[in-house]
């Protein structure tokens, strides 16, 4: 398995995503490797990219998947981008368990 694209600071971690957008259903596929060689975290969403839609579903996800409240999430880059990166404020420790655990259940799904 791939391990996941975060990095930690003082109070939280930070998160790669690369997101799909309009897809048939909302979903973490898994952690992979993009053009550059950096990795990312594959999220697919129903949610339309107009309006802020797409990122307003991407925080909500990965949320509920951290066990945050989505006010704890911020976009620090790629707003408009199909790669962002995400701050998660908490406990990082935490974060991390709760995200591998999400990545290991969408792993087993499409295995």
């Amino acid at each position: 398995m791939i391990p996941l694209p975060i990095t930690r600071d003082a109070s939280g971690v930070q998160l790669a995503v690369r997101v799909t957008a309009r897809a048939r259903r909302s979903e973490i596929k898994g952690v992979i490797v993009i053009e550059d060689g950096r990795r990312a975290l594959a999220v697919r969403l129903a949610a339309p990219p107009v309006e802020g839609a797409a990122n307003k579903a991407l925080i909500a996800m990965i949320a509920d998947h951290a066990g945050l409240a989505a006010s704890r999430i911020t976009i620090r880059s790629g707003e408009t981008a199909r790669l962002k990166i995400l701050h998660l404020a908490g406990d990082g420790d935490a974060i991390v368990a709760a995200l591998e655990r999400a990545v290991g259940a969408a792993n087993r799904h499409d295995a």
